[in-house]
């Protein structure tokens, strides 16, 4: 096992230089970078004065200049800025290097765990990271124990019952709530209870309050559930099926084999059968995928969650880097994201392994 762990933590610093140079690639031919978009806002603000200029009367003439303006300044390469100016951009954002030697350059500064400072926020990545991973964490979390606590207990009670109409049923509501997307679930609650245009039940965005320091200890607690509801709602409502299913299946398996035969002929109670002998090692894949589902939470869903409902978080805080093309935050999110999913994925295996040492890695 030891072997494989080292070739596990050998592949994670390859894995990880490789996804930052494909997208680095990707980033310098994508358009809109950082200096285009600090150019098209001059440009805009050039349109707007010369707008202004040529009064009110004329707006439909004055707009057409400007864009004659603006059309004329792009045929030059400089977009009606000094080219010193553009020059100048160029050396602040580091985009006067080749391109081999500005990702060397940042590959070295990962290596020291220095991400470097956001553009357009003037902070620092690693404190951006820092102060959003929290919420992330804690929304991930949250999800899953939710996800977990009714998942195992329905899968048993489905897997008891299999064939009955509570069986029937149940799966058909867990299918439902997994075929709907979580976005469209997060619009629909957000209409229906966030002030949308029937009930103002929930609050619309963020997890605290204004008055979040006037409060005490138990209206904190309180005021932090109650913004966390529609955001867990959407995240766990589709994430039941799955678990669930493997639940059932995994204890009609278990109660299939001959040890339970064994047990119930020894006289053992239902009951002492199904949770003293079946439930353990029913539970043992359940448990050991558990790493693997935090990182699924984490990636594919909180993204989302976070900008439908304006959570600060590392979703809202990586799609805003790529919006933006903040590129530090892009690439250092990038790096975090990579980095919990590679070991999240090992400590999978690794769990795995100790719930079920029939499992053998290390001759694979």
């Amino acid at each position: 096992m030891g072997n494989y762990i080292l070739r596990r933590l050998t592949l994670i610093p390859v894995t990880l230089l490789g996804i930052l140079l494909v997208v680095f690639i990707i980033a310098q031919f994508a358009p809109g970078g950082p200096i285009e978009q600090i150019i098209a806002r001059a440009t805009l603000g050039q349109m707007s004065t010369t707008s202004s200029v040529s009064g009110g009367g004329d707006g439909g003439g004055a707009t057409a200049q400007g864009m004659d303006t603006a059309a004329m300044a792009q045929s030059t390469g400089t977009y009606g800025l000094d080219p010193e100016l553009l020059a100048d951009l160029e050396r602040q954002f580091g985009f006067d290097k080749p391109l081999h030697v500005r990702f060397l350059t940042m590959v070295w500064n990962y290596l020291r765990l220095d991400f470097g400072d956001s553009y357009f926020q003037d902070r620092p990545v690693v404190e951006l990271v820092v102060e959003r991973m929290p919420i992330s964490i804690s929304l991930g979390g949250w999800s899953l124990l939710i996800i977990y606590g009714i998942s195992i207990p329905l899968g048993v009670a489905k897997a008891v019952r299999d064939g009955s109409r509570f069986d029937f049923w149940t799966s058909t509501v867990i299918f439902v709530g997994y075929a709907i997307p979580g976005f469209i679930l997060a619009v629909v609650l957000i209409v229906l209870l966030a002030g949308g245009h029937y009930f103002d039940i929930f609050p619309l965005r963020g997890l605290f309050s204004e008055n979040w320091d006037e409060l005490g200890v138990l209206g904190k607690v309180g005021d932090y559930l109650w913004h966390l509801a529609l955001p867990l709602v959407t995240l766990t409502a589709g994430g039941f099926a799955t678990l669930t299913m493997l639940t059932k299946n995994s204890f009609l398996e278990e109660i299939s084999k001959q040890f339970v035969l064994t047990a119930r002929a020894k006289g053992l109670t239902e009951r002492r059968v199904l949770y003293g002998h079946v439930f353990r090692n029913a539970m043992l894949i359940v448990i050991a995928g558990f790493p693997a589902a935090f990182v699924g939470i984490l990636f594919a869903g909180s993204l989302l969650i976070e900008v439908i409902f304006s959570l600060e978080g590392m979703g809202l805080l990586a799609y805003d880097a790529v919006i933006k093309r903040d590129y530090p935050i892009l690439f250092g999110t990038l790096f975090v994201f990579t980095m919990i999913g590679l070991v999240m994925n090992l400590i999978g295996d690794l769990t795995y392994v100790l719930v079920d040492p029939r499992i053998d890695f290390e001759t694979r």
